[in-house]
């Protein structure tokens, strides 16, 4: 059982500028011109998508080799390796739903979090 990973949160990229202020804009205090940043919250969702993905592939790797292995009847050839492989691929099947719900959780707290915002207040999060 495999999954698609969900989309990740976009690192700042090289040039990206902040959105333009306009005099109608409702973050603005006052109608004054307002000063942007990248939000910090977001760029930590970032770091933590780019921490947990090389870990959960290295985890999916450790059981993909054992589960090739005991699928081979070249390394394992009795009764009791067909309960062995039954265990490894509920194994790899929770795993594959464990790095699913993370890596969903990552990707809808980054899709409600603001990537920039005004300067010199605290960053809005989600579900803070």
């Amino acid at each position: 059982m495999t999954f698609a990973d969900p989309p990740a949160p976009t690192p700042r990229q090289p040039g990206e500028q902040p959105p333009t202020t306009s005099t109608s804009d409702l973050l603005s205090p006052g109608g004054q011109p307002t000063g942007w940043v990248f939000n910090p919250e977001y760029q930590k969702l970032v770091d933590l998508w780019f921490q947990v993905l090389p870990q959960m592939d290295r985890l999916t790797r450790s059981l993909d080799k054992p589960y090739a292995m005991a699928r081979s009847k070249d390394v394992w050839d009795a009764p009791v390796s067909g309960r062995y492989v039954e265990d490894l691929a509920e194994w790899r099947k929770r795993l594959a739903m464990y790095r699913q719900a993370v890596l969903t959780a990552i990707s809808d707290q980054a899709a409600d979090t603001p990537r920039w915002v005004p300067g010199g207040t605290r960053a809005p999060h989600a579900f803070s």
